[in-house]
């Protein structure tokens, strides 16, 4: 024990750490990819006045 630190404490620290790490990476990487939002060859189309994007 250091600094008052489990083995169980470690069980469940470590893996929630990684999932924070990981939602934080893919909010930014979702904020990232709204510049390209209704822009592709394949699906783009231009919005009508007032219309909401094709995806968050």
């Amino acid at each position: 024990m250091i600094f008052g630190l489990t083995r169980q404490y470690a069980w469940t620290a470590v893996p929630l750490t990684g999932f924070c790490i990981g939602w934080f990476l893919d909010c930014k990487e979702t904020e990232r990819m709204t510049m390209f939002r209704d822009k592709s060859a394949l699906y783009g189309r231009t919005l009508k006045e007032g219309e909401k994007p094709s995806w968050p």
